[in-house]
């Protein structure tokens, strides 16, 4: 019922306005995207735009209010959008669907591309990031950087950096070339870094890793207004600690690929027409060899091998600016473990924790952003979908009907979401309001997953196939003010998540793995609820000084009031920024409120509060017709120790920092 009256209401204020606006003469001013940019930077010009130029994507997209991260090591954390994990979020790279090949979630999307070849990262709340799939939290794209078509020749850059603590080495460099017809990018990053120490000086063991990562983009345009895109990722990293977990990772590799096609049309009413085909494989093996007291070794590898397409059309009608996308892609996931007993005598034990699950999905996604005025506009998104999972391995398959005798090897879902946005921007004063609805199917392991460990509870989780599709009711606010000296903006959301998936204790069944506590069935309970806000404020004291700061709450709960894990609690950032000349330095305090409404139901317990004091200073110079930026500073000065809520374990986060960067370009 609330369902309807949602859709209802929604096609209402659509299609009322879009009556009046038919009716009235507009201004054609393209309206204004709700999308957040974290802007990464140019090659050339990293040190110019962030506090710390060399830091990981996660460090970068943890400016973002509604971006968090669930650290289980020193590398590759885990990003929630609006309280909501990777299940219910969507990550892609430059429009393109990649999947992990970890049960565990150790190899999240953003790690397999660096800062050194990024130009953005546009973050999107809800069903406003429903574009490249279906999600319920939002959706982030990491852009990767473009020459484009200028006649700027040869552009060589180096960078090399270095971090006192966890002894990390940074190197990386970047050849491009560009002119009126063709343009090549190529990058490399290398990071290699022991264990760090948490404040104290205490040693966080199995906290190392090291990694590359191959960039390589290259376009020619012919006919003017028509161009060809070829792209190439290639990361490896070996050797990489997670103290928060029982196990490490002794490498994770990826390759990623793709070939696009882009036709601007000469007087027409589409402006752009883009294809793009792809293809990424990766592979992930989880290692227990170092740790130093194992029951049983395990080895856990796994693999993601993700084919796909995108064809969408951008264009003008009166006072709509519309686009038509559709996209598809077919992924194989496929995850095993093999136990080795300590007596030889004994035989291997072996199963697949990710039966050979096959998906193939296809969607239509459509929006129309109506000018009302010079004023005002209103958005509008839908979008349908099929979502087809089939487990092709018959073992893997038998493995599942202990559990779900009338289990097929198929089940075919079909999504929707829906959205509505009005945006208002007058005499310095932007607000809005939307409503959405939204659905995504169970991810591999909800749906397929078979004894996956969980340390966080220590319960071994069992998917189920059963599952209904995820419903998420959504309304979302924003008021923001903005002059030459000031700067706001504050923004809520609010989601009403019906048969939200969960793991539920099975106390009927005994666990697979040594020491856990039992054994949970992913359930849909009946609902749940989760709020964000986030308040930003910037003020500019004169062309020198310049002020901002940061407030972001949450709050979650399930049907019975029990509280959601990885809520945050109050956190806040507060940063004053001096420029002169080539100088620039920046001091900042960052830190988390009291967790109050910890989750004991969901294994979570207390974060206390805390809160840490950073500094860094850069100076810009040019030594011949090279230009030189070294950048300086430290993070956590106090030494402080201290874990977050989103924190694995309570693993605790670096002490005293010392970094610097050295990047020059000729």
């Amino acid at each position: 019922m609330m369902k309807k009256k949602l859709y209802g209401f929604v096609l209402l204020c659509f299609t009322s306005i879009t009556l009046f606006a038919q009716g009235q003469v507009t201004d054609t001013v393209v309206p204004k995207k709700l999308n957040e940019v974290i802007v990464i930077g140019k090659k050339t010009q990293l040190y110019q735009k962030q506090t710390k130029p060399l830091a990981t994507v996660e460090e970068y997209l943890q400016q973002s209010g509604k971006v968090g991260m669930i650290k289980r090591g020193g590398y590759a954390w885990e990003p929630i959008i609006n309280s909501m994990a990777t299940e219910r979020t969507l990550i892609t790279i430059d429009g393109m669907r990649v999947f992990g090949a970890c049960t565990d979630k150790m190899d999240p999307i953003t790690s397999y591309v660096e800062v050194s070849n990024l130009s953005e990262a546009t973050i999107t709340s809800g069903q406003l990031g429903g574009s490249h799939g279906a999600t319920i939290g939002g959706a982030i794209d990491l852009k990767r950087n473009r020459s484009g078509f200028i006649n700027s020749g040869w552009d060589v850059s180096l960078h090399s950096g270095f971090e006192s603590n966890g002894n990390q080495k940074i190197i990386g460099s970047a050849v491009n070339y560009a002119n009126n017809r063709f343009y090549i990018d190529t990058d490399f990053m290398y990071r290699d870094a022991e264990n760090y120490s948490a404040g104290n000086n205490q040693e966080v063991l199995y906290s190392q890793f090291r990694k590359f990562n191959i960039s390589a983009t290259s376009g020619f345009s012919f006919d003017g207004n028509k161009m060809l895109e070829a792209s190439l990722i290639y990361d490896k990293a070996t050797d990489v600690g997670y103290p928060a977990l029982p196990m490490d990772v002794s490498l994770a590799e990826a390759l990623i690929t793709s070939l696009k096609f882009e036709y601007v049309p000469k007087s027409s009413k589409i402006e752009n027409l883009e294809t793009k085909i792809y293809y990424n494989t990766i592979t992930h093996i989880m290692d227990d060899t170092k740790r130093p007291s194992v029951p049983i070794h395990m080895d856990m590898p796994g693999w993601s091998d993700t084919y796909g397409f995108y064809s969408k059309a951008k264009g003008v009608f009166k006072s709509h600016h519309f686009l038509v996308d559709l996209n598809s892609f077919y992924n194989r996931s496929v995850a095993e473990m093999t136990m080795y007993p300590s007596d030889p005598n004994e035989s291997l034990m072996f199963m697949f924790t990710w039966p050979d699950v096959r998906t193939l999905y296809n969607a239509l996604f459509l929006e129309d952003n109506i000018i009302l005025n010079s004023q005002s506009s209103l958005r509008f998104s839908a979008s349908v979908s099929n979502h087809f999972n089939k487990v092709a391995d018959e073992l893997g398959l038998e493995s599942l009907q202990i559990f779900y005798p009338n289990m097929k090897d198929s089940k075919n879902r079909i999504l929707k979401s829906i959205s509505s946005n009005y945006t208002v921007d007058k005499n310095g004063f932007q607000y809005g309001f939307g409503l959405a609805f939204g659905e995504r199917a169970p991810s591999v392991s909800e749906g397929y997953g078979f004894y996956l460990f969980n340390s966080f509870d220590r319960f071994d989780y069992i998917g189920n196939p059963e599952l209904t599709n995820e419903k998420s009711s959504e309304a979302n606010a924003f008021i923001g003010y903005k002059t030459q000296k000031i700067s706001t903006k504050i923004s809520s959301s609010y989601f009403h998540i019906s048969n939200y998936i969960v793991g539920k204790p099975a106390e009927n069944l005994i666990p697979m793995t040594i020491g856990a506590t039992g054994i949970k069935i992913y359930t849909a309970l009946d609902y749940a609820v989760i709020f964000n806000t986030d308040l930003n404020i910037e003020y500019q004291f004169d062309k020198n000084f310049k002020w901002s700061g940061q407030l972001v709450y949450s709050y979650g709960q399930d049907y019975k009031k029990e509280n959601l894990p990885f809520i945050s609690p109050l956190r806040y950032t507060s940063s004053l920024h001096y420029r002169l000349n080539k100088f620039s330095s920046e001091i900042a305090v960052e830190g988390n409120a009291v967790q109050t409404q910890h989750s004991l139901f969901y294994g979570e317990d207390r974060t206390p509060d805390y809160a840490i004091l950073n500094f860094a200073a850069s100076y810009s110079f040019q030594i011949d017709k090279s230009n030189w930026n070294v950048k300086a500073g430290v993070e956590n000065i106090l030494d402080t120790y201290y874990s977050t809520f989103s924190d694995w374990n309570n693993i605790p986060r670096k002490g005293r920092n010392f970094f610097l960067n050295i990047s020059f370009g000729f």
